[in-house]
């Protein structure tokens, strides 16, 4: 006999992270694939990157369900919508995505604190730390891409030395993988 230790309403908040989750991923699969198009060789290797990621992500969620006794739900994902229109448009609908779901993150905290399930706590916290580091890199990214673009910048390089140096840019730093 399994016992279900989620609320449904905790679980549902888990499920539909997951599927999140699986909509982000599709969401850099698109935008590796424009990138690759459009000959960002690296960006490309940056974004397909995050794919796994992503999908690891998904699957944690998925696992963790299954270890409570809830029941998962894979539902339909949502299209990743138009293609970018440049570089900076791609790491700026990066970044909405990903404060977007930091925002779903901390709600699944916010119900685990309230129904004090401090397993789901605990288990949330790793997420948090995940995407507190995926803004941070992503601004860092805004930053440099804005820079490549600038039409006054001295460098006419500039976009192309950053598509090199995501070639060995790992999805996260390299100090966050431990």
């Amino acid at each position: 006999m399994k016992a279900n230790g989620l609320s449904q309403p905790l679980a549902k908040a888990l499920n539909d992270q997951m599927t999140n989750e699986a909509r982000n991923a599709q969401m850099y699969l698109a935008y590796a694939s424009w990138a690759s198009e459009n000959e960002y060789t690296g960006i490309a290797n940056f974004l397909f990157r995050h794919v796994n990621e992503r999908r690891n992500y998904m699957m944690k969620f998925l696992e963790y369900i299954l270890k409570r006794g809830a029941k998962v739900v894979v539902k339909a994902i949502p299209a990743p919508g138009p293609d970018p229109i440049s570089i900076n448009d791609c790491f700026e609908k990066i970044f909405t995505s990903e404060v977007e779901n930091i925002s779903k993150i901390y709600a699944i905290v916010n119900m685990s604190m309230a129904e004090k399930d401090w397993a789901t706590f605990s288990f949330m916290q790793w997420f948090i730390k995940e995407q507190t580091e995926e803004e941070t890199l992503e601004m860092d990214l805004l930053n440099k891409i804005k820079a490549a673009e600038d039409p006054d910048a001295k460098d006419d390089d500039t976009a192309y030395a950053l598509d090199k140096d995501l070639v060995e840019t790992p999805a996260m730093p390299h100090w966050h993988r431990m």
